[in-house]
């Protein structure tokens, strides 16, 4: 293996110490692999100690999928700018016997893998506007994202693992329609989230038995949209889950902030809260009326260590 040549660009980058990676991925054939999935493939199955994977920079157009048998596997990238994991599958298009791939099998990098974590990488789906177009699709539980770039359109990033809990850190994310959504339990801390239309940030489907849906703390709403067109949510199923804490909120945000999808029963089942926000998109005297303004009490129940209950993403 030639891990020692980018020894000094691991240890330096990341503050980790020596021996930190297993693997290098470079298109140059510098490294051991040429390609993502050939490192991910060559990764032991059901793995108790951590596998690094140091991607070189790069644009990588592979459909990437981490089965549920590579567990504790890190992806880092050398920048989260130059190292591109791509790839440009939408819903309508047709497999090999004339279906629809659907949404969920249009996701550029499939992610099953219990422990999974990324650091200093883009993840993108390229397609462009037109159809459901999935970067990253997360059903693995423990999974971890840092300095980590979603590029998409309609329907971006999706936790979707009812089971699973993912950690968002310093994170850009970008889309135009429901370009967060899904079942699982996501804390999103200090992340950019970009909407480049009018359109709706958020879609959960929180199951109704699922204490916690998507947290997003310290964040910051901007984009290229119109003032005041775009909804911090609207529920795709009737019990979702979602919550603005101090946040900045740009000119971009619906003075209404919240939408029921057409629907007044959501609207009785749903739950959207913000708190301590702030920034021209913060109006909570023009927020829906089935919405929620937390108290400092009630705030403190969406902790990160209370919504990911026995896991400390920030110790790993």
């Amino acid at each position: 293996m030639k891990n020692i040549l980018w020894m000094g660009l691991i240890v330096s980058s990341l503050g980790l110490s020596a021996q930190s990676y297993d693997f290098v991925v470079a298109k140059d054939g510098a490294g051991d692999f040429q390609t993502v999935q050939a490192a991910i493939d060559a990764v032991p199955h059901l793995r108790k100690n951590r596998t690094i994977i140091y991607v070189k920079s790069g644009v990588y157009k592979e459909k990437l999928i981490l089965p549920t048998s590579k567990t504790n596997v890190s992806l880092i990238g050398e920048s989260a700018v130059e190292t591109i994991l791509t790839f440009d599958d939408y819903a309508s298009r047709k497999n090999m016997f004339g279906e629809e791939i659907g949404t969920s099998g249009s996701a550029s990098f499939f992610i099953y893998g219990d422990g999974f974590e990324a650091k200093n990488l883009t993840f993108e789906n390229s397609f462009g506007e037109g159809s459901q177009a999935v970067a990253v699709r997360v059903d693995g539980d423990r999974v971890k994202f840092e300095n980590c770039r979603f590029l998409g359109n309609q329907d971006s990033l999706y936790p979707h693992g009812k089971d699973s809990r993912q950690y968002y850190k310093n994170c850009y994310i970008e889309g135009t329609v429901d370009f967060i959504f899904g079942w699982s339990t996501a804390f999103f801390e200090g992340c950019e989230i970009f909407c480049k239309r009018n359109g709706y940030i958020t879609a959960a489907s929180t199951e109704q038995e699922t204490p916690f849906g998507f947290v997003f703390n310290n964040c910051k709403i901007t984009g290229l949209a119109e003032a005041g067109t775009v909804f911090l949510g609207r529920p795709w199923r009737p019990y979702a889950q979602t919550v603005f804490m101090n946040c900045e909120l740009g000119e971009v945000v619906h003075p209404e902030g919240w939408d029921p999808w057409r629907s007044e029963e959501k609207k009785k089942t749903a739950y959207y809260a913000e708190y301590a926000n702030r920034g021209v998109g913060y109006q909570p005297d023009k927020r829906a009326q089935w919405a929620h303004i937390l108290t400092d009490l009630e705030a403190e129940k969406y902790s990160l260590k209370n919504v990911m209950r026995d896991w400390n993403p920030d110790e790993e």
